[in-house]
């Protein structure tokens, strides 16, 4: 079951993402900092808890340590997409009254996804766009 980040997981985890390397805690709260006052030991903790729930890895440097994120945000949404859907008792009509909640350019991702889908064989992964 994958659960939904909280407000201060969602931030670390944006910036986690965003940069796309390994980063410090320090590099996290500085960059916090000018949006809210947080301390040192509050991101600290999320972060631990992070690497705790699986969504970030970590090695040592120092005292310290670099976190990475295990997976991409596409993969957090797509995972929390699926989880939904599975607890609908009717997946068509939940798929309907998504669809109909996509803006213009969503529904257009969604052709692209679709036809990147298609393109592969049954047997095989669907690829990334560009493959």
């Amino acid at each position: 079951m994958v659960r939904r980040l909280g407000d201060l997981e969602d931030a670390v985890m944006t910036r986690v993402w965003e940069w796309n390397r390994p980063v410090t805690v320090r590099e996290v709260l500085e960059d916090l900092q000018q949006e809210r006052s947080i301390a040192y030991t509050t991101v600290m903790t999320v972060m631990d808890n992070l690497y705790q729930k699986g969504w970030l890895r970590r090695e040592a440097e120092g005292r310290a340590y670099r976190y990475e994120a295990v997976s991409n945000r596409a993969a957090y949404s797509a995972a929390l997409m699926n989880e939904a859907w599975s607890l609908s008792d009717n997946p068509a009509a939940a798929l309907v009254a998504f669809f109909g909640m996509m803006s213009a350019e969503q529904r257009e991702a969604l052709r692209d996804a679709i036809r990147v889908a298609q393109l592969d064989g049954p047997d095989e992964p669907p690829q990334a766009p560009g493959r």
